[in-house]
């Protein structure tokens, strides 16, 4: 990812507007921005099929981990047949951490597998059952929604946790060794999110020790990961090269929110499809 930093910002003295090719702007540093009068902005992923991409690559990620797609190309090298067993979405419980686009999208289709779904939301801390209960996300297929403070308790209920935050001062490292303690033996993590979001350490000591039945990451810590990471040398464990939310029907449409918004600022016209951060 090229870096947009206060050095190359200094000597774009004729931007007006830097605009994120989908939603996430770490590699941009929004405050040498502002200070030089340039706005930054991101292309909200609900805008262009990315959250819906994201959410299907999800799925794909818990088949994955269920099956036990690494070890089935054991028994294709070895010509073994019927093996290995694997389990069913059907069935399971499934903590979305972070509910926003992604979650909005992904719900619906875990649905379909007769999945019980539980959803953390930020903006839902602090509300009685009762007013959780009332909240309508317009597809309502959560059973169960919680603020901050039932992060732990749907932790411990769940057979798989799909984090889904933003990353942010207040959630790097949430999935800490406290956060995997409570998981159930043998359960999965997937995260489609930010590598930040999950302790590395942790993460693999839980891998290790056999708590953690499973991980599939489509971020890491550091992008692009090394293949001889030591997390990745588990058999349970599924990566892919941060492609959730790549492909073409997204692509199209990114690109022609980024021309819009060109085609506008040149004109006066106030601009559409992106999302202001400063």
């Amino acid at each position: 990812m090229m870096r947009l930093d206060a050095e190359v910002i200094a000597r774009a003295k004729r931007l007006q507007l830097i605009v994120q090719f989908g939603v996430g702007l770490e590699g941009v540093d929004v405050e040498a921005a502002t200070k030089a009068g340039i706005k930054v902005a991101r292309i909200p992923s609900a805008n262009t099929g990315n959250a819906f991409s994201c959410a299907e690559h999800c799925i794909y990620m818990m088949l994955g981990l269920l099956r036990h797609q690494k070890d089935m190309w054991s028994s294709i090298a070895a010509k073994r047949l019927g093996e290995p067993a694997g389990s069913t979405l059907f069935g399971k419980t499934v903590f979305i951490l972070g509910y926003g686009h992604i979650g909005h999208e992904l719900a619906p289709l875990l649905r379909c597998f007769g999945v019980y779904i539980l959803a953390v939301r930020r903006s839902w801390s602090g509300l009685e059952k009762e007013s959780l209960s009332r909240l309508t996300d317009g597809n309502d297929s959560v059973h169960e929604k919680g603020g901050s403070e039932h992060t732990l308790e749907f932790a411990r209920r769940a057979d798989i946790v799909v984090t889904c935050c933003t990353l942010n001062p207040t959630t790097i490292g949430i999935v800490d060794a406290k956060f995997l303690s409570v998981m159930k033996k043998g359960s999965f993590i997937v995260n489609v999110a930010r590598g930040g979001l999950l302790d590395y350490d942790a993460v693999l000591g839980a891998l290790e020790s056999g708590h953690l039945g499973g991980l599939a990451i489509d971020v890491a810590w550091s992008e692009p990961l090394d293949p001889s990471d030591p997390i990745l040398q588990h058999s349970n464990v599924l990566v892919t090269p941060h492609v959730a939310g790549v492909c073409t029907s997204a692509y199209q449409n990114m690109g022609k929110i980024i021309a819009d918004s060109a085609y506008q600022l040149s004109i006066g016209m106030p601009t559409s499809g992106i999302e202001y951060v400063n």
